[in-house]
Parts: C-alpha cells; sequence; structure tokens
C-alpha cells in the first residue's frame, strides 16, 4: 500500500483538494485498496475546521466530495508513517522540511513535479480566490503523481 500525505499551509484549500481529487482518481482507476491518502497543515491556525466553502465549491463542481473533512496538523511522526509527503508551494516544503527535522529518504515533493512542471508552484486560492486554476493545477499534479506510481518498473 502507498501512503500519501498532501500538505499546505492550512489544510482548508489546496492540500485536501489534492487529497480528494487523489482518492478520485485513484477510485476511478480501481486502485482504492492500494492507497492510503490523507492531507494536513504546516501551520495551527485552522485546525480543526472543515475545507474553505469554495474549494468545496469547486470540488463539487467537478463531482467530488470532501465531507467531514477537517484541518489536521503535520506531525514528526507522519514522516515515517507515509511514503510521499507532498507539498503544494515552496514555503510548504521549507516548513516540512522544518517540522519533519529534513527528508533523508526523499519522501518530499512538489506536486507540481509530477506534472512536469518541476520547481512550480501551485498558486494559494486563498489568496488568489482562482479554486478553478488550483483545481486545474492540482488535477495535473495527481493525475501525473499517479502515473509515477502506477508505471511499470523497469
Amino acid at each position: 500500500m502507498t501512503k500519501i500525505l498532501f500538505v499546505c499551509h492550512g489544510n482548508i484549500c489546496r492540500s485536501p483538494m489534492a487529497e480528494f481529487i487523489m482518492k478520485d482518481l485513484v477510485a476511478k482507476s480501481g486502485l482504492s485498496p492500494d492507497f492510503f491518502i490523507a492531507s494536513a497543515a504546516t501551520s495551527t491556525e485552522e485546525i480543526g475546521n472543515p475545507v474553505y466553502p469554495p474549494a468545496q465549491q469547486e470540488l463539487a463542481r467537478h463531482g467530488i466530495s470532501c465531507r467531514g473533512k477537517r484541518a489536521v496538523r503535520l506531525r514528526p511522526e507522519d514522516y515515517l508513517q507515509y511514503d510521499l509527503l507532498i507539498g503544494m508551494d515552496h514555503w510548504n516544503l521549507h516548513n516540512m522540511n522544518s517540522m519533519l527535522g529534513g527528508d533523508p529518504s526523499g519522501k518530499i515533493h512538489l506536486l507540481l513535479d509530477f506534472a512536469g512542471r518541476p520547481e512550480a508552484d501551485i498558486s494559494d486560492p486563498w489568496y488568489t480566490r482562482d479554486f478553478s486554476s488550483a483545481y486545474r493545477d492540482i488535477l495535473a499534479g495527481c493525475q501525473g503523481l499517479l502515473t509515477h506510481l502506477t508505471a511499470p518498473q523497469m
């Protein structure tokens, strides 16, 4: 089983969107039993809050529910629990490395690295208000990640 943790600042926009987009892609591929997918925040300010309504609405436009999701915080033990920890932007990566004590096993990545856009950040729709662009970027990253994880190994 591959365990993936998506991470952003507050765990109310980008990382839960990635969590539920990836769960949807995995389910449609018939691979749900092969994956455990979750999301978390690097900050504490939104802990316990539901997914931000405009992010919920964007997911719903694509037939994806995030019902019941509440923001949780990244924990040091998550590094051992997950195979991949995927940040949405460079600031997330900086905070993840700090909170997790580095990345000795090479588990921390940017999501858009898997979409052929290395080093690119997913803009935070909390600030841009552009949830459809965030959705498109996250979808591209999740599709690339799924392809990467399911490609035959040579």
